[in-house]
């Protein structure tokens, strides 16, 4: 006599498979209260009580006679809102070139965040969990929308050529994220993004199959961008460029053209450079490189040197009773006359601003063995000097100190006289009147 089959067995399966026990109510408590604070308890309490109440339904169906079990192929995953996702802390730095460190914008690595609700608030899971990098066709979501099923991201995953090193190596697999970040320390691409139809790649982040149990975590996934062979690496612009960037790695002076070439025979080989005789005589630097530079090509090179950062170096080129300070692109930072400090060639004299730009021709053929210095004088004196004014006995008139030295600020004046947030301590002797 055949013994009784137990409820649960499940009769297409071998007597010693059964089905799998349900996590209890206090089981599934348990779980939520791990989540550290009280909005991702609320967070993650709902999709474990939904499979919960799922699984329930699932095995009372599936005891009625009514029911007709379907295998799995012949199901369909709906694509439901995740709890929890994963995003790119900041994008990829581009353009992308094969062979290539990948680096964010702020050229940092990577970074991965785990992420929840809504608004995106950051989070961490009671364990570890391990993550994977995969590159995904450009196209991907076909829809644009950001419901997807992990089925459709596994659809979109780009695998290597035939006879190809894998398409994404580094830190690619089995990337431990703890507390809820991770960096990517090595990523770079073994080949260029053409032969796809989209021509595009995105660099995308799925957890590792098996190795987590909760809620879904949603993919993360770039941008898109095209990945170039390393070889146009070679002749790739700079943005911005550095001080000591070749020249042609500016735009509209191609590397080893007639710009290049008219350049390097005036001694002009580096942005640095460039920018030096710029500011020293625009009009020189323009003649060199001649009538074949259009105007609107002239505007192009130069907008694009001028977003080289100048460093914070500074110098100073003393002549007869003035010194002018500049910095290592022959910029004025601060010329000193007689006593007096000025910020701007527009500051000066008439009569003093020829000298001035004298001056600074000499600073530019000098460059090599400029003195550096510590700083420019201080501007609020300068600024005080030139526009105090006081109350004289013949009236509201200008007034100069003769000597900076007698100057001691703690505070100053306004236009009428009056007394205002600081206070100015003058020890020397001074003239009324205009400044000769």
């Amino acid at each position: 006599m055949a013994a009784k089959r137990r409820y649960d067995e499940d009769p297409d399966q071998p007597g010693d498979k059964r089905m799998k026990r349900l996590p209890s109510f206090s089981t599934v408590i348990r779980e939520a209260i791990m989540v550290k604070s009280v909005e991702n308890l609320f967070l993650a309490m709902e999709p474990l009580l939904r499979r919960v109440v799922q699984e329930e339904i699932q095995r009372g169906l599936s005891n009625s006679p009514r029911y007709i079990d379907r295998s799995p192929r012949m199901q369909i995953e709906a694509p439901t809102p995740s709890l929890y996702r994963l995003i790119f802390k900041c994008p990829p730095n581009l353009p992308i070139y094969t062979s290539t460190k990948i680096e964010d914008i702020e050229g940092k690595p990577l970074q991965i965040l785990l992420v929840a609700g809504p608004n995106g608030s950051p989070m961490s899971l009671p364990s570890p969990i391990k993550i994977e990098l995969v590159v995904l066709d450009g196209d991907f979501p076909s829809d644009g929308t950001d419901d997807w099923t992990s089925e459709e991201f596994k659809k979109y995953v780009v695998k290597e050529r035939a006879g190809k090193r894998p398409l994404l190596t580094g830190d690619v697999s089995n990337i431990t994220m703890r507390d809820g970040e991770v960096s990517i320390g090595e990523l770079q691409f073994t080949d260029n993004s053409s032969w796809i139809r989209s021509r595009n790649f995105r660099i995308a982040v799925r957890v590792v199959e098996g190795s987590y149990e909760g809620p879904r975590i949603r993919e993360a996934m770039t941008d898109k961008f095209v990945v170039r062979d390393h070889r146009g690496e070679l002749y790739r612009k700079r943005y911005p460029p550095s001080l000591h960037d070749e020249v042609w790695r500016l735009e509209k002076i191609g590397k080893d053209g007639a710009f290049h070439r008219k350049l390097h025979e005036n001694r002009i080989d580096n942005v640095q450079d460039f920018l030096q005789l710029f500011h020293v005589d625009p009009n020189q630097l323009r003649g060199i490189l001649g009538p074949g530079m259009s105007d609107k090509m002239w505007e192009i090179t130069v907008n694009h040197a001028k977003t080289c950062c100048a460093g914070e170096k500074i110098y100073s080129h003393s002549g007869p009773n003035a010194t002018v300070f500049l910095n290592s692109i022959c910029e004025i930072l601060s010329i000193t006359i007689d006593g007096m400090n000025y910020y701007s060639l527009q500051e000066l004299p008439r009569n003093h601003k020829n000298y001035v730009l004298q001056l600074v021709k000499e600073a530019y053929e000098q460059r090599g063995n400029l003195r550096e210095t510590d700083g420019v004088p201080n501007e609020s004196l300068a600024l005080i000097q030139s526009e105090t004014v006081i109350q004289s006995p013949a009236g509201t008139v200008p007034w100069y100190p003769t000597n900076q030295e007698d100057f001691q600020i703690g505070g100053g004046f306004d236009e009428d006289g009056a007394s205002t947030s600081f206070q100015v301590a003058y020890t020397g002797s001074f003239h009324f009147g205009p400044y000769h």
